[in-house]
């Protein structure tokens, strides 16, 4: 009996102790007009308003201007604070890996080298800690991008304060993203072989099966279909133009040759990590390929690469004419991606002119990603997800939110790591 009793009270106390932390209630609809007035507004596209007054309804901007223009509803006072569109964050896994450590929270990678069929967006959970630890940084939309495989699979994006992917969804399958060959391979020690980076003999090789792959997809989709091939009939929207391939590469050969692949097959491609991206910028700008710039706050690669070379790469391709913007997968990439930016604080701090490096996590990214019409930046007709900050929000010491909307319904700014902030706060005051 005791046995039962000991069971029964370790299950309810599971149960509250998942009920205490559990996500924050996402937002009601937008049911008044709000104007935030007296505030300096980052535009997004590198246009700064000083003493603006921004005003929406319906979870749309209906109207952005200065001091002396018409206020409607509910009015917040900002004077002295800074406005800014939504951060998006391309690439990311949130919200399909809650704890690296336990096996049944991860699901951002599927068995399977070829897997153009495996959709993220269903497998996104709205309710992550992870993911609701973003918004306070301002990072309030995302791309959600499977792992793994020669194809990985298709991602989705999503808005960051949802009951269900369902609610989150702001653009469903919106590319398919390919890990490319790399033409250099570490040698496997553990096999004898000589450590370090060595020419990848299989290299043609995988190169030529991925465009198999392409050429039979190609003649399924314009044959009878019969039988059904999933992973080919998901493959449709890239031969249609209405997706994009995300092409996962870093070496400046694997560039040159994934946009030879692009142009070949008539695909719109577009660069994820793109790490010797720079070394090709004139060719990428010529053939309009868009680049998600790797991590920012990494050290270089190879011994005779500038220490500050991350730093520096993003204004390297946007002065040459490329579309840029930053990601920030990698090691623990959930846990940073709140810090995405402060990678354009850092980039701004290279050389880049501010709100230039402002845009590479707002339009930029909007227009790579296909949902510019929307989001991206604060003007006339676009959703109404913003945020106000108290300082400079790609400066850590000024990345303070006081308010975030996102489609016009304004946030809670509590998480789980807020409250223990809080917390020990309270503990170490002596309180």
């Amino acid at each position: 009996m005791k046995k039962y009793i000991y069971k029964y009270i370790v299950c309810v106390a599971v149960l509250f102790g998942t009920f205490s932390y559990a996500q924050q209630t996402p937002a009601s609809k937008q049911s008044q007009a709000i104007s935030i007035v007296g505030v300096t507004a980052h535009i997004g596209n590198g246009q700064v308003i000083q003493n603006a007054i921004i005003v929406f309804k319906d979870g749309k901007i209906v109207r952005v201007g200065t001091a002396g223009s018409a206020t409607e509803g509910r009015v917040i006072d900002a004077k002295g604070k800074h406005v800014y569109p939504g951060f998006i964050s391309p690439n990311s896994t949130l919200g399909l890996v809650e704890v690296d450590a336990v096996r049944a929270t991860r699901d951002q990678n599927e068995t399977g080298s070829f897997n153009p069929h495996i959709r993220s967006l269903i497998a996104y959970n709205s309710e992550s800690k992870v993911v609701e630890s973003c918004r306070p940084n301002g990072i309030l939309v995302a791309q959600i991008t499977p792992r793994g495989g020669r194809v990985s699979g298709t991602s989705s994006i999503v808005q960051l304060d949802a009951w269900n992917w369902e609610d989150a969804a702001v653009k469903i399958d919106d590319g398919i993203h390919i890990n490319w060959p790399n033409n250099f391979t570490n040698g496997r020690w553990w096999l004898g072989e000589p450590r370090g980076l060595r020419p990848n003999n299989n290299y043609a090789k995988q190169v030529t099966e991925i465009q198999t792959v392409f050429d039979d997809a190609k003649s399924y989709l314009n044959g009878s279909r019969s039988p059904k091939n999933l992973p080919y009939e998901a493959m449709e929207g890239l031969t249609k133009g209405t997706q994009k391939l995300f092409v996962h590469v870093d070496t400046e050969k694997g560039i040159l040759d994934a946009i030879d692949f692009g142009k070949k097959n008539n695909i719109n491609i577009v660069i994820v990590g793109g790490y010797h991206a720079y070394k090709v910028a004139n060719t990428l700008r010529q053939n309009k390929i868009p680049v998600l710039l790797h991590r920012t706050h990494s050290v270089p690669e190879l011994d005779d690469e500038d220490y500050d070379l991350s730093y520096k790469k993003a204004k390297i391709l946007t002065d040459a004419g490329v579309l840029v913007a930053l990601e920030n997968s990698g090691q623990m990439e959930r846990m940073n991606t709140r810090n995405l930016p402060f990678l354009a604080g850092t980039v701004a701090a290279h050389g880049l002119d501010k709100e230039k490096a402002l845009q590479l996590i707002t339009s930029n990214t909007a227009k790579i990603l296909g949902i510019d019409a929307r989001l991206g930046t604060i003007e006339a007709g676009k959703d109404a997800t913003l945020f106000i900050s108290e300082g400079d929000a790609v400066d850590m010491r000024g990345n303070i939110l006081t308010h975030a909307f996102i489609e016009g319904r304004e946030l809670s700014l509590e998480t789980h790591q807020t409250k223990l902030w809080k917390r020990y706060t309270k503990k170490y005051e002596g309180k």
